[in-house]
């Protein structure tokens, strides 16, 4: 990642420089005027650009106006003192990613930043990853996916694996949240260092010194020997914290001590460590609203989440369960010694429309006791114990508006777990407009069984309820 910084006061150039080398930012280079930007930027490719506004004689939206058509990749944050909306709005439209007022918040500056290249990534066809367009890239071969939309993030992955920075991972339950922290070590500066992983949720709080820093012999009654914590355990790696989000909140001040300062001191002990440790941390729930409502430091939450990675959930990668069910069917075959080859097209629909709460996990598990009670050599539809949603909640189709209507209202069910307020309030129309809607569809055997009965709560989610 190739980052120019231009402006024409020094002390900005050199501080700015400063922050990024010490975020973790290897290649940044800086320019103290317009017109050598513009060379500059025609002679090398840089991925962003921390452009100034006011300076003389060429000055920022000049420089965006010349080089946006020319690199239309490279991405641009205005940074000024002036907070001028007319200008803001015309940099903008030019191509500028962001537009940040002078004097700028750090952490601000740091994240805005993470959001340029992850969107540049997201826009790239193949975003500087080894491989070839649509293949994952290698740290992540374990992780199967042809879904274009989580190729393009995994390939996001491995540049900003490279910076060593402190990565939070964000996804439903099920999703890959370890195998993609695993890859980003694979890709990351100490990839032969060692990696440790986590279950934050399953440590005492108690026990919670003992575990992560250690203890000396003696520390305590029992303790007959020295103990290696976490910390040290992964020294020169990774240490990977899944389930942050449950860490008590007492707690978190120890946690954030440790990652500022980078050493701790055992239980018992007298003399600090010093470790050198990339932390990726991952959670399935909505850690910005738990530090809302103060269940989550949000200092806490900014050192761990220099990097930004959110994981779809298996109902958004397009073309994905074929794909992983047939993995998971060679893997299951092979495990229980059974000569199972395949899924019968049924089967296959079957899978392909079933509802996963609990995503990649759940269908893993799906097709395994699949092939388990498999007595032939192909999956038919009463092996699969799955409940199917209606064939057209995601295939488009030539259909009457009443049809059309009706999937929309089931996929709007189906993503708000039948939360009928939610969902009446997306649809635009009353919960009872919605009630008489859902009366009627279940007069259609086609959605009869994907609402079940009135008054039915299997598809509630515990918020619904």
């Amino acid at each position: 990642m190739r980052i120019l910084i231009v402006d024409d006061e020094p002390l900005a150039l050199s501080s700015v420089k400063r922050l990024l080398k010490w975020r973790g930012y290897r290649e940044v280079d800086t320019c103290d005027g317009g017109r050598e930007a513009v060379k500059r930027l025609k002679e090398t490719d840089y991925d962003l650009v921390l452009l100034d506004l006011l300076m003389p004689e060429v000055d920022g939206i000049q420089v965006l106006e010349q080089i946006k058509p020319l690199k239309p990749q490279t991405e641009f944050i205005i940074l000024t003192a002036l907070d001028d909306i007319p200008t803001t709005v015309k940099a903008i439209r030019l191509g500028a990613y962001d537009y940040l007022v002078k004097p700028v918040d750090n952490d601000l500056l740091v994240m805005c930043i993470e959001r340029a290249f992850e969107r540049r990534s997201l826009l790239s066809t193949v975003v500087g990853a080894p491989g070839r367009p649509g293949t994952v890239p290698p740290p992540f071969a374990p992780f199967v996916t042809a879904c274009p939309k989580v190729i393009s993030l995994l390939n996001y992955a491995v540049q900003m694996a490279r910076s060593g920075n402190p990565v939070l991972i964000t996804g439903e339950s099920g999703t890959g949240k370890e195998l993609v922290a695993r890859g980003i070590h694979r890709a990351g500066p100490a990839a032969d260092g060692p990696f440790v992983a986590v279950n934050v949720s399953a440590i005492p709080s108690t026990m919670f010194e003992t575990q992560f820093f250690g203890h000396v012999r003696g520390a305590f009654t029992g303790a007959e020997g020295t103990y290696r914590g976490f910390f040290e355990q992964a020294d020169g790696g990774t240490l990977f914290l899944d389930e942050i989000g449950e860490l008590p909140y007492g707690l978190q001040a120890k946690l954030l001590r440790v990652l500022e300062e980078k050493r701790f001191t055992p239980l018992g002990g007298a003399k600090a460590i010093s470790v050198d440790v990339r932390v990726i941390s991952a959670t399935n729930m909505d850690i910005e609203a738990a530090c809302r409502e103060g269940r989550f430091r949000l200092d806490l939450l900014y050192r761990l989440k220099s990097v930004h990675i959110h994981l779809p959930p298996l109902r958004e990668r397009e073309g994905d369960i074929p794909l992983l069910a047939a993995h998971f069917l060679k893997e299951a075959a092979r495990r229980h010694q059974k000569p199972v080859e395949g899924f019968s097209p049924e089967a296959m629909d079957i899978l392909a429309r079933a509802d996963y709460p609990g995503n990649v996990r759940e269908l893993a598990h799906v097709v395994e006791n699949a092939v388990i009670l498999a007595d032939t050599p192909l999956i038919l539809p009463h092996h699969l114990q799955v409940r199917s949603s209606p064939p057209s909640l995601f295939a488009r189709r030539l259909c009457s508006l009443r049809e059309n209507d009706e999937a929309q209202v089931a996929y709007v069910l189906m993503h708000t777990r039948f939360d009928r307020r939610q969902a009446a309030r997306i649809l635009g129309i009353t919960v009872r407009q919605l009630q008489r809607k859902m009366a009627r569809m279940r007069m259609n055997p086609q959605w009869r069984d994907f609402l079940g009965e009135e008054g039915e709560e299997t598809f509630k989610s515990p918020a619904a309820t």
